[in-house]
Formats: C-alpha cells, sequence, structure tokens
C-alpha cells in the first residue's frame, strides 16, 4: 500500500492581494488547493505544510514574526498537521520534511501552493530525485510575472513553462478535478 501526502507550499500572506509580494491568482489557487486539503482531511491522509522564512536583514517579505509570513487562512493548518519552516527554495534542504514524510510511510507526494518557477518546482524536482511519486497540481499553483532581458513574461507563460518541464519528466501534472475525482 502507498501512502500519499499532500504538501501545500509557501500558501503564505505576503503572496496574497495586499501582501509584501502579489502573486497572480494565490487566492484561485488557495481555493482550489482548500478542496484538496478538505479531502486529505476527511481521509486522514498526510498533510505537511510549508512556509519560507526569510533569513537575510534586507528581505521585503516573508519576515518571520509578521502577518505577511503567517499561512493564509484559507489553507491553514489545524492541530496535528505538520508545519515545516524552510529558509531554502527548496523545501528538503535544510528542513525536516523527508523525515516527517518517511516516519508516514509517503512515497506519494501532491504538491500545491507557489510559486510554480521557485519552490514548487525545486520541491517537485527534489523530490522526484528522492524517489517520491510526484503529482503537481497545476491550478492549484500560482506564480508570477517575470523579467528578463528587457522582456515581460506574462505569470500565465512561467506557469505553463514550468508545468510543462515538470511534467516531462518529474512529476503527473494535473488538476484539481484530476485529483477530486480519483
Amino acid at each position: 500500500m502507498t501512502a500519499t501526502a499532500l504538501v501545500l507550499v509557501d500558501f503564505q500572506n505576503d503572496y496574497f492581494d495586499g501582501g509584501a509580494f502579489t502573486l497572480v491568482g494565490t487566492a484561485q489557487a488557495a481555493e482550489k488547493a482548500r478542496k484538496i486539503l478538505d479531502r486529505f482531511r476527511t481521509n486522514k491522509e498526510t498533510i505537511v505544510h510549508i512556509r519560507h522564512h526569510a533569513g537575510e536583514e534586507d528581505a521585503s517579505f516573508f519576515i518571520p514574526e509578521t502577518s505577511g509570513a503567517e499561512i493564509n487562512t484559507t489553507v491553514a493548518p489545524v492541530e496535528g498537521e505538520a508545519v515545516v519552516t524552510k529558509s531554502n527554495i527548496n523545501g528538503f534542504l535544510g528542513t525536516d520534511l523527508k523525515a516527517i514524510l518517511d516516519a508516514q510511510g509517503v512515497t506519494n507526494l501532491v504538491v500545491v501552493g507557489a510559486m510554480s518557477h521557485m519552490c514548487i518546482d525545486a520541491l517537485a524536482r527534489a523530490a522526484s530525485d528522492l524517489g517520491y511519486a510526484v503529482t503537481v497540481v497545476h491550478d492549484a499553483v500560482a506564480t508570477r510575472d517575470l523579467e528578463f532581458a528587457g522582456r515581460t513574461v506574462a505569470a500565465a507563460d512561467v506557469h505553463a513553462s514550468f508545468m510543462a518541464a515538470l511534467a516531462f519528466a518529474y512529476a503527473n501534472v494535473v488538476s484539481t478535478e484530476d485529483v477530486l475525482n480519483n
């Protein structure tokens, strides 16, 4: 029997409207993630929340002990759910995430959160490299516009590019409805 864990990455207030580093579609992604979270809670499956705390003195968001660094109420943890605090992009690096998953016999991860091109990408690739089967729920993940070589890359294009790259070799990339209907 395989055990599956839901991993919610960086659904923190600074990424939501009015936050210090607003993403495109964070509230909508969190609502989708909430549906999956509710299912995992109902089924009493493993749930891990990951939050980022900036370690740099000049950080402009995810500053520890600020409301912006708190996990948004849409998907806030409840008693008994693991919360992993990271200061790196990769949620496994310098944390006890792997130990938490392994203690529960987890072999499959369902990943939601932010940002597509940073922490979701890094976590999915690291998880795959560690031998976990990874599912990324594309409509429960948010990102933002990026700038490169004087060009603005729209958040939707950033997201699509990273989901396509993950789907190529690192993860099963599905919709919320796919998860809820299985």
